[in-house]
């Protein structure tokens, strides 16, 4: 039976972003758009994330939260399911505007980054666990698909491919990662090697990450 909490959040989303569908100007309130947010409009960054651009993109991210927020809202608890999807959404936010900062009309919407948070702390959670992707026939080890996810990311903010929030993709996965081992410390000593990779990219892309621009 899923997690109340993660049905509620899927309520939630699908509410504010059929308001969004049918009311262009609720849209453009509350869209993530760098300029209005560092001119004061903060409230941006977190209703952002409960908006979705149609109901295939809705549709993604609620089955995505489903699959894997019912596994960490019933392994973590309510309170720390919560902090860790509000964290990771504002992470994925915060990551956004440091990256965009010189993109004013840089503008976004979607849940991606809590989710990302939240199928980060899964794979911590559960290393061992086995996903399946549309078009792949065989299981990929959740631990290849957070280092392939973290390398995809870093890849299309370089390349600037399509219009998908690839920076809020990747700054929601850096607060899911942080927020678990916050949350649940013991990761360190059970899953040793996973945390160390997944830490060892995460610090390369604080390090490098201002200059992918440039290359």
């Amino acid at each position: 039976m899923t997690n109340n909490i993660v049905l509620l959040l899927i309520v939630a989303n699908g509410l504010v972003s059929y308001k969004g569908f049918n009311d262009y100007s609720f849209l453009e309130k509350y869209k993530f758009q760098v300029g209005k947010i560092l001119n004061g409009e903060k409230l941006r960054t977190l209703i952002a994330g409960f908006l979705h651009v149609d109901f295939m993109h809705l549709g993604f991210n609620m089955y995505a939260l489903y699959i894997f927020g019912d596994i960490v809202a019933n392994f973590l608890g309510v309170f720390d399911f919560l902090l860790l999807y509000f964290g990771s959404l504002l992470s994925g936010s915060l990551y956004s505007i440091y990256y965009h900062k010189k993109e004013r009309y840089y503008s976004s919407v979607g849940a991606s980054g809590a989710v990302s948070g939240i199928l980060y702390a899964s794979i911590l959670l559960y290393p061992e666990m086995d996903l399946f992707l549309f078009f792949i026939p065989i299981p990929i080890p959740g631990f290849v698909f957070g280092v392939g996810y973290l390398l995809y990311s870093i890849y299309g903010m370089k390349k600037q491919l399509g219009n998908v929030g690839h920076s809020a993709h990747l700054g929601g996965a850096i607060g899911g990662f942080l927020l678990t081992l916050l949350v649940q410390p013991s990761v360190f000593t059970s899953n040793t090697t996973l945390v160390v990779v997944l830490g060892g990219i995460i610090v390369l892309l604080s390090v490098f990450g201002n200059k992918l621009k440039k290359l």
